[in-house]
């Protein structure tokens, strides 16, 4: 039998095939280098654990998954926006390291973090959402040793070390390496994007909630604020001294375990980012146990909230 000839438009869908099943099999191939799994242009949408994405991956359309090393990101659109949503899981390194996967595998524009906080800043409620316009990481320390009973001293040839202490603590600068710059800076404070910071104070008419569906109610309404610092660290923090001395120190108005982190991989990209982070919880400065349990939900639909309304209002 002669075998009949297939159409050249044939022979090239047959060859993309194998191409794609080729690049797929590329991107789990340890040591290989990244590929693309689309190519649009979008906006990272990153938050720390479920409930804190849940509202926002519920108005996605349009919405495709795609995993990479057990991380699923979902695609999509989002107040008309591109986008692509995934969690980083919780605490600093997995924050910086999977900002970094998402840089790598998608054509990310600019990143947005949406999720709670401990609140530090004695002057704000659970329920409030914060932009802060700068984030630095308050536990990269020098434990220094006791040189008289109750009194701890940095070796004089540690330079970096400006801040003040909290006991043996003492925070430190990170080093960091950036495109065009020849040697690693050192610095302590990631600015937010001013552009994206600048549409964020134009937000008037988010309504945010000071009830969930536990049927616990927040004494104040809560407000949106936007300027200010935010700190991040591998701890969760529940103690009053620690709180006052975050809030004494870094004049901070939150405290997280990740953003600091996504902000520093943003800076390293040349990639604009902003983060959402509504407080859950007084950090330790409230009354009885940790609130976070309780307002939890209410605290991540708040910040998802504003979130939603930044994305509605921002033009890339």
């Amino acid at each position: 039998m002669v075998p009949v000839p297939r159409s050249a438009k044939t022979v090239r869908r047959v060859l993309a095939a194998v191409a794609l099943a080729w690049l797929a099999g590329c991107a789990s191939v340890p040591g290989s280098t990244p590929v693309r799994l689309d190519d649009t242009r979008r906006i990272a949408v990153i938050s720390a654990f479920q409930p804190e994405l849940t509202l926002l991956l519920s108005r996605v359309q349009d919405a495709r998954k795609h995993s990479v090393n057990g991380v699923e990101f979902t695609t999509g659109t989002l107040q008309g926006q591109p986008v692509v949503l995934f969690l980083s899981g919780i605490s600093m390194v997995n924050a910086a390291m999977n900002t970094q996967l998402v840089l790598d595998r998608f054509n990310v524009g600019s990143i947005v973090f949406s999720g709670i906080a401990g609140g530090v800043n004695p002057g704000l409620h659970i329920g409030d959402v914060t932009v802060a316009s700068q984030w630095g990481q308050y536990l990269e320390v020098l434990m220094a040793r006791e040189a008289a009973p109750g009194r701890y001293a940095a070796p004089p040839w540690m330079k970096d070390v400006q801040l003040p202490n909290y006991g043996m603590l003492y925070p430190r600068p990170v080093e960091v390496r950036k495109a065009g710059q020849s040697e690693p800076a050192k610095q302590f404070w990631f600015a937010a994007d001013p552009k994206m910071l600048e549409v964020a104070r134009g937000l008037r008419t988010v309504e945010l909630a000071n009830c969930g569906g536990n049927g616990k109610c927040l004494t104040h309404k809560p407000q949106l604020v936007v300027g200010g610092n935010g700190v991040s660290g591998q701890a969760f923090v529940d103690n009053k001294a620690f709180r006052e001395y975050a809030f004494k120190t870094f004049q901070a108005n939150v405290l997280d375990m990740e953003t600091a982190a996504t902000a520093q991989v943003a800076y390293s990209n040349g990639v604009p980012y902003l983060a959402f982070r509504s407080l859950s919880d007084l950090a330790g400065g409230g009354e009885g146990e940790n609130e976070m349990g309780t307002f939890m939900n209410v605290a991540a639909d708040n910040s998802a909230k504003v979130l939603l309304a930044f994305l509605a209002a921002w033009k890339p």
